[in-house]
């Protein structure tokens, strides 16, 4: 199983963002977890993800979280891409979370 974490301010827009990319994982063919939660509760969450996105509204936690998170021995942590996150492009952004796994 892949496990996918989005972080956002308060995580209820990435909440959205997961119901589309939950979608579009219905038509793989592997098992693919998607949480969110706001940054304050990231620890509860973090354990089990194999990638960290974040929400453009908080681009700016990105080196804080790599330094915690990724790195040699980390997760890939990345800011999701405005124009996906905008329109809510779970697809899209899904595939991409898939191939950061990789």
């Amino acid at each position: 199983m892949k496990n996918i974490l989005l972080v956002c301010a308060a995580g209820m827009s990435t909440s959205m963002l997961v119901n589309k990319m939950e979608k579009a994982a219905g038509a793989k063919e592997e098992e693919i977890k998607i949480a969110a939660t706001s940054g304050g509760d990231i620890k509860k969450y973090i354990k089990d993800a194999d990638v960290l996105l974040l929400g453009p509204q908080v681009s700016y936690l990105k080196d804080d979280y790599a330094k915690q998170y990724g790195g040699s021995d980390g997760i890939p942590v990345e800011v999701i891409n405005s124009i996906d996150y905008g329109t809510m492009n779970g697809e899209k952004v899904l595939d991409w979370a898939l191939d950061l796994i990789k």
